[in-house]
Protein backbone atom coordinates (compact mmCIF):
# COMPACT_ATOMS: atom_id res chain seq x y z
CA UNK A 1 0.00 0.00 0.00
CA UNK A 2 2.89 2.55 0.96
CA UNK A 3 4.37 1.79 -2.26
CA UNK A 4 0.90 2.73 -4.63
CA UNK A 5 0.52 5.52 -2.58
CA UNK A 6 3.66 6.83 -2.83
CA UNK A 7 3.18 6.71 -6.78
CA UNK A 8 -0.55 7.99 -6.88
CA UNK A 9 -1.22 9.63 -3.10
CA UNK A 10 -3.45 11.94 -4.76
CA UNK A 11 -5.88 9.17 -5.29
CA UNK A 12 -6.37 8.61 -1.46
CA UNK A 13 -8.81 10.29 0.95
CA UNK A 14 -7.07 13.76 2.49
CA UNK A 15 -8.62 13.42 5.35
CA UNK A 16 -5.80 13.40 7.84
CA UNK A 17 -4.03 17.00 6.37
CA UNK A 18 -1.06 14.70 5.55
CA UNK A 19 0.98 16.21 2.30
CA UNK A 20 2.46 12.28 1.55
CA UNK A 21 1.86 8.93 2.43
CA UNK A 22 2.41 7.59 6.48
CA UNK A 23 3.91 4.11 6.01
CA UNK A 24 3.33 3.85 10.10
CA UNK A 25 -0.56 4.46 9.96
CA UNK A 26 -2.16 4.41 5.98
CA UNK A 27 -2.30 0.41 5.80
CA UNK A 28 -4.39 0.29 9.14
CA UNK A 29 -7.27 3.58 7.64
CA UNK A 30 -10.26 1.40 6.25
CA UNK A 31 -10.78 4.97 3.89
CA UNK A 32 -6.85 3.78 2.60
CA UNK A 33 -7.46 0.17 2.06
CA UNK A 34 -11.04 0.81 0.19
CA UNK A 35 -9.16 3.13 -1.93
CA UNK A 36 -6.11 0.13 -2.52
CA UNK A 37 -8.92 -2.45 -3.03
CA UNK A 38 -10.63 -0.91 -5.52
CA UNK A 39 -6.99 0.25 -7.46
CA UNK A 40 -6.28 -3.47 -7.23
CA UNK A 41 -9.48 -4.23 -9.05
CA UNK A 42 -11.29 -6.34 -6.39
CA UNK A 43 -14.13 -4.43 -6.15
CA UNK A 44 -17.77 -6.35 -6.45
CA UNK A 45 -20.64 -5.38 -6.29
CA UNK A 46 -22.51 -5.31 -2.67
CA UNK A 47 -25.21 -7.56 -2.46
CA UNK A 48 -28.88 -6.74 -1.12
CA UNK A 49 -28.92 -9.18 1.68
CA UNK A 50 -26.55 -11.81 2.89
CA UNK A 51 -26.75 -14.30 -0.12
CA UNK A 52 -23.71 -13.33 -2.99
CA UNK A 53 -20.88 -13.24 -0.42
CA UNK A 54 -18.46 -15.55 -0.08
CA UNK A 55 -16.15 -16.49 2.68
CA UNK A 56 -13.15 -14.38 1.83
CA UNK A 57 -14.86 -11.59 0.28
CA UNK A 58 -13.57 -8.52 2.43
CA UNK A 59 -16.23 -5.85 3.44
CA UNK A 60 -16.15 -2.18 4.87
CA UNK A 61 -19.11 -0.41 6.82
CA UNK A 62 -19.96 2.66 8.62
CA UNK A 63 -20.38 2.23 12.10
CA UNK A 64 -21.62 4.15 14.69
CA UNK A 65 -22.81 7.01 12.11
CA UNK A 66 -19.16 7.79 11.24
CA UNK A 67 -16.83 5.62 12.08
CA UNK A 68 -15.18 3.09 9.38
CA UNK A 69 -15.25 -0.79 9.62
CA UNK A 70 -13.48 -3.54 7.82
CA UNK A 71 -13.93 -7.75 8.41
CA UNK A 72 -13.71 -10.73 6.58
CA UNK A 73 -16.47 -13.05 5.85
CA UNK A 74 -16.36 -16.35 7.45
CA UNK A 75 -16.83 -19.53 5.97
CA UNK A 76 -19.45 -20.06 8.82
CA UNK A 77 -23.47 -19.55 8.19
CA UNK A 78 -25.29 -17.45 10.38
CA UNK A 79 -28.93 -17.03 10.52
CA UNK A 80 -28.84 -13.93 8.02
CA UNK A 81 -25.81 -14.97 5.63
CA UNK A 82 -22.32 -15.81 6.29
CA UNK A 83 -20.47 -15.01 9.87
CA UNK A 84 -17.84 -12.39 9.74
CA UNK A 85 -14.24 -11.75 11.40
CA UNK A 86 -13.58 -8.23 12.83
CA UNK A 87 -12.09 -6.79 15.73
CA UNK A 88 -14.53 -3.86 16.58
CA UNK A 89 -12.55 -2.87 19.86
CA UNK A 90 -13.52 -5.48 22.12
CA UNK A 91 -10.98 -8.43 20.30
CA UNK A 92 -11.10 -10.36 17.04
CA UNK A 93 -13.88 -12.17 17.12
CA UNK A 94 -16.87 -14.19 14.92
CA UNK A 95 -20.04 -13.21 15.00
CA UNK A 96 -23.20 -13.32 12.90
CA UNK A 97 -23.04 -9.57 12.19
CA UNK A 98 -22.48 -9.19 8.25
CA UNK A 99 -25.27 -6.87 8.46
CA UNK A 100 -25.28 -4.93 11.48
CA UNK A 101 -24.38 -1.78 9.50
CA UNK A 102 -24.31 -0.16 6.27
CA UNK A 103 -21.77 -2.03 3.81
CA UNK A 104 -19.89 0.42 1.52
CA UNK A 105 -17.27 -1.89 -0.01
CA UNK A 106 -17.52 -5.49 -1.06
CA UNK A 107 -13.90 -6.69 -2.02
CA UNK A 108 -12.26 -10.41 -3.44
CA UNK A 109 -8.32 -10.60 -3.12
CA UNK A 110 -7.12 -13.93 -5.15
CA UNK A 111 -3.44 -15.03 -3.91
Amino acid sequence: MNADMRTAFAAYPRKWGLRGPDRNIDHRRVPNLRIWLARHHAELAIPRDGRGWQPGDIFTSIVSGTGTHIGIVSDRPGARGWQILHNIGAGAREEDALLDWPITGRYRWSV
